[in-house]
């Protein structure tokens, strides 16, 4: 499995933005950038505002990432097929939209 964080950590250092100026820009603060850095799963979401605000294109580096038509990361539901056998790569793509949609509950939570 491909570590996504140190993925972004390369293209983030080699863009030459500074990791605080990153952090305002998502709203963040620098230690969740560092946490992103050393976590080997990262929400796509995460990933694609990360390569717009770095002006990098993290389809060709990280797998499972496709451009759909509209610039979308991510198929229309009628779309998405998930073939129930064990594709690697297809149980990885579940599981971080599940821990995406787990992460936006929970901050909806801690903000109500």
């Amino acid at each position: 499995m491909q570590h996504k964080g140190e993925i972004i950590e390369k293209a983030v250092r080699e863009s030459g933005h500074s990791i605080t100026k990153l952090a305002q820009k998502m709203g963040k603060s620098r230690r969740w950038v560092y946490q992103i850095f050393d976590s080997a799963i990262v929400p796509i979401d995460y990933i694609m505002d990360i390569g717009t605000i770095i002006h990098h294109d993290f389809t060709g580096d990280i797998k499972g990432i496709k451009l759909y038509p509209g610039g979308s990361t991510a198929p229309k539901f009628e779309d998405s097929s998930f073939s129930g056998k064990n594709n690697p790569d297809e149980v990885e793509l579940w599981r971080e939209k599940y821990v995406m949609l787990l992460e936006k509950y929970n901050d909806l939570l801690s903000k109500g």
